[in-house]
């Protein structure tokens, strides 16, 4: 068994917000989704990972914004980090530090992010020389939104039946479109019910059959809005494409509710705010956090009507975004 010639790395990885969903998955344990998503990466909400294996550690390590964590997030770590040990021929277990920009488990994709630098750091200081593919299948493997952040800017992920298929790739660069998405926090509060557990409830849903069917038909008209950076029509489709995820999720057999009376709120006031002539669109993810898109020229005049709002505890700023990056040197401690 040979041992990494660079043993830590250090990279930085976006958050992504899905334009057409991922919710549910045909394989749980490879996270094999039942369809094809559409993302934009977000350049406010990111996180820093540095991996550095030990041949002293005799278990794996965690830390998380400066707080050493156990149990199910180690274990969740532990298992990743394996797959890239056995890919790179390894042994030695590793010190995982990780900090992020924005509040995890609250609807924001922190998974996502999470996976990406933590799949592109191990592998640098594993010393495995792995295309953005290939380390896309590998980051789905731990949180499946993870896929969408390897790639830059605008991302496609595709539905495969094989693992090694089933990747994310850049169908448009971050400066395609200076589309802005403002996140909306109003609660920083951990969600009771994790996104692994509704991906693992939506087939219960009388109504995910139906969502199956007409997917395909959504997918090409979101692909050709975002192509001609055409607002006017992704944004009717993203906000149909949100509610009905939560409309499942809220069918799901026990029902999960991601929302809060704040949650409810934002999205009449969205619409209140575009009949008054402001071009502005709400998705969500699961949690009661809202995004707002709209096109950089109103983003000004979105972000103080949402500071303005007793509701809103913060308001990230984001615009589209590159994907995972090594950010130090892969032999940096």
């Amino acid at each position: 068994m040979s041992e990494p010639t660079h043993l830590a790395a250090t990279a930085s990885a976006p958050s992504n917000i899905a334009f057409l969903k991922y919710w549910g998955n045909v394989n749980e344990g490879l996270r094999l989704p039942y369809n094809p998503s559409l993302s934009m990466n977000l350049d406010a909400a990111t996180t820093t990972t540095t991996v550095r294996f030990d041949p002293g550690l005799n278990v794996d390590s965690l830390s998380i914004d400066d707080e050493a964590r156990r149990g199910a997030a180690l274990t969740r770590v532990g298992q990743h980090l394996d797959h890239i040990r056995a890919r790179a021929d390894i042994s030695h277990r590793a010190h995982v530090r990780s900090h992020n920009t924005f509040p995890m488990g609250t609807g924001i994709a922190s998974s996502a992010s999470a996976f990406a630098a933590l799949t592109v750091a191990a592998t640098a200081a594993a010393g495995l020389p792995l295309d953005e593919k290939v380390q896309s299948a590998i980051a789905r493997r731990g949180s499946g939104s993870a896929a969408r952040s390897v790639p830059d800017g605008f991302v496609a992920w595709r539905a495969a039946a094989r693992s090694e298929d089933s990747f994310a790739e850049s169908i448009h660069p971050p400066d395609h479109w200076d589309l802005r998405d403002l996140v909306a926090v109003v609660s920083h509060a951990h969600k009771e019910v994790g996104s692994g557990g509704g991906h693992a409830l939506a087939a219960a849903s009388p109504f995910f059959a139906a969502r199956q069917r007409h997917l395909l038909g959504r997918y090409l008209a979101m692909r050709d809005a975002l192509a001609a950076r055409d607002l006017a029509a992704l944004g009717p489709l993203i906000e149909a494409e949100a509610l009905e995820l939560h409309a499942i999720a809220m069918t799901s057999r026990p029902p999960v509710l991601y929302w809060d009376g704040a949650t409810v709120a934002l999205l009449n006031a969205t619409r209140r705010w575009r009949d008054e002539g402001l071009a502005v669109y709400f998705t969500l993810d699961a949690g009661p956090n809202v995004h707002l898109l709209c096109e950089a020229h109103d983003a000004d005049d979105l972000e103080r009507a949402l500071q303005a709002r007793g509701d809103v505890e913060r308001v990230l700023h984001n615009r589209p975004a590159y994907g995972a990056r090594l950010v130090a040197p892969s032999a940096a401690a």
